[in-house]
C-alpha cells in the first residue's frame, strides 16, 4: 500500500479547489453564452470530477482518517460546517430550494409576463415531488451515519468494539499520562480505520444524492446548480482564509 502524509492530503485537496475554480469558469461561460450544446457534458464532468475526488480520499483516509473529519488544510470557518468530513449530502437539495427561490423573486416580473429562462426558478410541480422525496431519503440516511458516527467514537473510547482495549482503559493504567504504548498505536489504527469506512460511506451518500438531484434538474438546470454550488463552496474557503488570517491561526498560515 502507498504511503501518504498530510503533505499528501493538503495536495490533494488544493488540487480539488484548483479543479473547482476551473470548473466554475465552464460553467459560468456556458450560462453566460447560452452554450447550451455544453449543459449536457459539463454536468457530467462536475460528477465525475466528485467521483474522481472521492476515490482519492478513500485511498487516503486509512492512514489517517482522523485528519479527514477536521482538516488542517481547511479554514477554520469551513471545519465548523463538516459532517463525517463533508457538507451534508442534504445540503445539495437545500440549494437547489434557495437558489431557485432566489431566482424566482429576482424575475418575478419577467416571470408573470411569460418570459421563461428555463432556469431553477422553473422548477416544475413533479420534479419539486421528486426532489422533496430525495431530501426526505437522504435526510434519513443522514440520521443512521450520524448515529453510526456516534457509536464510533464512543465505542473507541469506553468500548472493546473497535480495539482490543478501550481508550478509557489504556489511559487509567498508563504509567504517566500521555504515555504512548503499543495497545494505543492498535486503538488508534482501528479507530483511523472504522473513521475511513464510515467516511467513504458518507463521500457514497454525497455522491449519490447529487447523481440523482442533477438527473431529476434539466441540463440547464443541472448547469445552474453546480455553479451555485461550486461558487458557495469557493467563497466559503476564501472567506475562511482570510478570517483564519484576521486571527492568526498558524495552521492556515503554513498551510496555504
Amino acid at each position: 500500500m502507498a504511503s501518504f502524509n498530510h503533505s499528501h492530503f493538503n495536495c490533494c485537496f488544493q488540487n480539488w479547489i484548483l479543479q473547482q475554480r476551473q470548473d466554475l469558469e465552464e460553467l459560468l461561460n456556458a450560462l453566460s453564452t447560452d452554450s447550451q450544446n455544453r449543459y449536457e457534458e459539463l454536468k457530467e464532468k462536475g460528477i465525475r470530477h466528485f467521483e474522481e475526488y472521492s476515490e482519492r480520499r478513500a485511498l487516503m483516509a486509512p492512514h489517517d482518517a482522523a485528519s479527514f473529519m477536521t482538516p488542517p488544510w481547511c479554514s477554520s470557518f469551513e471545519n465548523a460546517f463538516l459532517w463525517v468530513g463533508g457538507c451534508r449530502p442534504s445540503l445539495s437539495v437545500r440549494l437547489v430550494y434557495a437558489v431557485g427561490g432566489s431566482e424566482l423573486e429576482a424575475q418575478i416580473d419577467e416571470f408573470l409576463g411569460g418570459v421563461r429562462k428555463g432556469n431553477l426558478a422553473e422548477i416544475s410541480g413533479h420534479q419539486l415531488d421528486l426532489i422533496n422525496a430525495l431530501h426526505c431519503r437522504t435526510i434519513k440516511e443522514e440520521d443512521k451515519m450520524s448515529t453510526r458516527m456516534a457509536s464510533i467514537q464512543a465505542n473507541c473510547v469506553l468500548s472493546l468494539e473497535i480495539a482490543d482495549e478501550p481508550l478509557v482503559t489504556i489511559a487509567k493504567n498508563a504509567g504517566r499520562v500521555g504515555e504512548w504504548s503499543r495497545e494505543l498505536e492498535r486503538a488508534m489504527v482501528a479507530h483511523s480505520v472504522s473513521l475511513a469506512h464510515i467516511l467513504a460511506d458518507a463521500d457514497k451518500l454525497r455522491l449519490d444524492t447529487l447523481k440523482e438531484l442533477i438527473a431529476i434538474l434539466t441540463p440547464l438546470q443541472a448547469v445552474d446548480f453546480l455553479a451555485a454550488a461550486k461558487k458557495l463552496h469557493i467563497s466559503m474557503h476564501e472567506w475562511g482564509k482570510r478570517r483564519d488570517r484576521q486571527f492568526g491561526n498558524p495552521l492556515i498560515t503554513n498551510i496555504i
